[in-house]
């Protein structure tokens, strides 16, 4: 079971869909409804947690699978494309010590916060174009998919456990 757990973190890191930012510098402020750990059942019946932290004004840092020796770290912030509010997580290491592979450090994502509860959907990167080479580039290619119904990759769903 750990050993399957390390395969998908590792997967997750080394599996970042993009090279480029869709901002370089932050400037939206953070959602305050989003800080937090939040936890949820992944598929073997274990529990993931999700670890949000404020960094500054602007920016989060990102925790996952938190309280894990598998665990991942994103400095995250929110932005704005295409007339929908999107997180940018720039992924940097793990709690090994691990650093990225290769450029592919980017990954985006949609949120919404109900109740106490967080549901996540990270940009399908077979919809949005992953050979990008541009901050411009790649917010066209989310412009010109972001109607189609499958922009999104399924759902993780959330609960707060902590403020």
């Amino acid at each position: 079971m750990k050993r399957l757990l390390a395969l998908v973190v590792c997967g997750i890191l080394t599996g970042c869909d993009y090279t480029v930012p869709l901002v370089k510098t932050a400037e939206l402020k953070i959602d305050p409804a989003v800080t937090g750990l939040w936890q949820r059942a992944n598929g073997d019946g274990q529990t993931e947690s999700l670890l949000v932290l404020p960094l500054n004004k602007q920016e989060y840092m990102v925790s996952y699978p938190a309280g894990s020796l598998h665990s991942m770290y994103a400095r995250a912030c929110l932005c704005r494309t295409a007339g929908m509010t999107l997180v940018q997580l720039e992924w940097i290491g793990t709690a090994k010590g691990d650093l990225p592979s290769d450029k592919r450090i980017f990954q985006y994502a949609s949120y919404t916060v109900a109740s106490n509860s967080i549901t996540i959907r990270l940009l399908n990167a077979d919809i949005v174009a992953k050979d990008a080479n541009s901050t411009k580039a790649l917010a066209r290619s989310i412009a010109d998919n972001k109607d189609k119904p499958d922009l999104f990759r399924d759902e993780m769903v959330f609960k707060k456990t902590r403020n």
